[in-house]
């Protein structure tokens, strides 16, 4: 291998680390804005887009 190989090699698993981070984070959030939204259907407050409109 060149002499390049550990700074080559250090970059992808980086790269790879802070592509799996962001993952972890969007399905980490993604399941916490879920319970936020149950919580409050349960609460009794619902989506506008789940309302009639009877006026265009």
């Amino acid at each position: 291998m060149n002499h390049y190989a550990f700074y080559i090699n250090t970059s992808y698993a980086a790269a790879g680390l802070i592509v799996l981070c962001l993952i972890a984070w969007v399905f980490l959030d993604g399941r916490a804005r879920q319970k936020e939204l149950k919580a409050l259907e349960a609460s009794g407050i619902r989506r506008r887009s789940a309302t009639d409109k009877a006026k265009p």
